[in-house]
């Protein structure tokens, strides 16, 4: 009987704060469970809770790191790398998959030494232009580093233009994926369902989200539209400007919920009626519009590359960046027209099924197989 495959994936970020990346290899890692691979995860991890994986090997704690607009919960001991390798070792992994491997100092140590056992390293490229991670690092670590990669993944067109421009190669395109079917299993917040239509943001609190552009645009439509409400979702906290909006022009009905678990998430999705997210640059994707678009939501977003390459304006309407006008023109039309709503929502939630961890997981192991079938073959060729 064929052994199974075996791939250990390897984070950068803190997998205790909840995150794209790390979402993305926790969804990787059941769905290729799923399929008879056996998985490891490896990351660091500030603090160990009911909700963590069971094949979760933590590596160290992370430190906060301020980087392009955001904070990057990540390790920068290199004192785990030895341990690290050690462990990838012991288990003989076929495959190595790192995500954004040069992020933090365990994605690095994978590439910085041979492993025994030589197996395939693969690599997923998520960033995009603003994060300033290829500054950070030196050109000579990067190519010395990046020559080890034997495959090469990016979650988008706007992911790989970015990596490209200091690292050129072929990158396959493998978008993040969702769970579509989860969003049919959640219930709204009955207090939240009235006669008035709810906007919903969800996003860290950081500024380079454009929470301020919406308050704005929201502080100005509910003179046009008193049956509005605005539901703002998520961790950390707002910015100075956005915190002057709110005190100065003091909106009626703006819900604040801060912070929230993965299925109250879910739950406010079903509480609303539009999606909005005006981010300002350096979204690579835009994983929070999959998770609207399969909850049936239209949706009105900032024209930037991330979300051109997930959404069209058969889902939802664009919006000029930084344009607080501009956005309140658009979620306008949308308010004022139900039948609108209703037609980007249904069509949101068919493209969304394109983008479910089925089909995502079997793109990636394709790219697995693939690789495994071109060393074989290069195998036979040198013993030839």
């Amino acid at each position: 009987m064929n052994q199974p495959l075996k791939v250990a994936l390897v984070s950068p970020y803190d997998f205790a704060s909840p995150g794209g990346v790390t979402t993305h290899i926790q969804n990787l890692s059941v769905n290729l469970e799923q399929r008879g691979v056996f998985t490891r995860v490896f990351a660091p991890v500030s603090a160990m809770s009911h909700n963590s994986i069971s094949n979760l090997i933590p590596m160290g704690v992370p430190v906060s790191i301020p980087i392009g607009g955001s904070i990057a919960r990540i390790s920068l001991s290199v004192w785990l790398a030895g341990r690290l390798r050690k462990s990838i070792e012991t288990e003989n992994f076929d495959i190595v998959h790192v995500h954004e491997p040069f992020a933090g100092a365990l994605t690095l140590a994978v590439l910085a030494k041979q492993l025994q056992n030589n197996p395939l390293m693969v690599a997923t490229f998520h960033s995009f232009e603003g994060s300033g991670l290829y500054q950070i690092v030196p050109n000579k670590l990067l190519n010395k580093y990046f020559g080890k990669i034997d495959g090469k993944i990016a979650v988008s067109s706007a992911a790989r233009s970015y990596v490209s421009k200091y690292l050129p190669a072929d990158y396959d395109i493998i978008p993040n994926g969702i769970n579509t079917d989860e969003i049919l299993m959640a219930t709204p917040f009955q207090n939240l369902l009235d006669d008035k239509v709810n906007i919903l943001f969800v996003g860290r609190l950081e500024k380079r989200k454009g929470l301020k552009y919406l308050l704005a645009s929201y502080c100005d439509l509910k003179w046009k539209f008193p049956n509005i409400r605005l539901i703002i979702v998520g961790a950390g906290k707002m910015d100075v400007e956005s915190q002057r909006i709110l005190g100065e022009r003091n909106p009626e009905d703006v819900f604040i919920a801060g912070s929230v678990t993965h299925e109250e998430k879910l739950k406010y999705f079903k509480t609303a009626d539009i999606f909005c997210t005006p981010a300002t640059g350096q979204e690579s994707f835009g994983i929070v519009l999959l998770e609207a678009m399969s909850a049936e939501l239209p949706i009105v977003a900032s024209g930037i590359d991330g979300y051109r390459s997930v959404l069209d304006e058969k889902e939802g309407l664009f919006t000029n960046i930084k344009d607080s006008h501009d956005l309140s023109e658009k979620l306008s039309r949308l308010i004022a027209n139900k039948k609108m709503r209703i037609q980007m929502g249904k069509n949101g939630r068919e493209k969304s099924k394109l983008f479910s961890w089925s089909i995502v997981t079997d793109k990636i192991m394709d790219h697995y197989l693939s690789l495994l079938s071109l060393r074989k073959t290069d195998h036979i060729r040198c013993i030839d």
